[in-house]
């Protein structure tokens, strides 16, 4: 079985803000979101909306394109 996709997204965006030298609290206030709640989402344990995807990826100035490969 694949692993679960909550998971692959929520370690994808952890690298992205690690790369970009961002906190989790310094994510979520780009986000708009709090702060547990990006903590939530990296370690797979939130399922986000599209919009709080688009929210997040958008605050890491980079395309959903690079969360999700196609």
């Amino acid at each position: 079985m694949s692993r679960d996709i909550r998971i692959e997204f929520g370690e994808k965006v952890r690298k992205v803000r690690k790369q970009k030298g961002l906190t989790q609290e310094e994510l979520a206030d780009r986000a708009g979101l709090h702060f547990t709640y990006i903590g939530q989402v990296e370690r797979g344990k939130r399922n986000p909306s599209l919009i709080n995807i688009h929210r997040i990826v958008k605050a890491l100035h980079i395309s959903i394109s690079q969360i999700f490969p196609l």
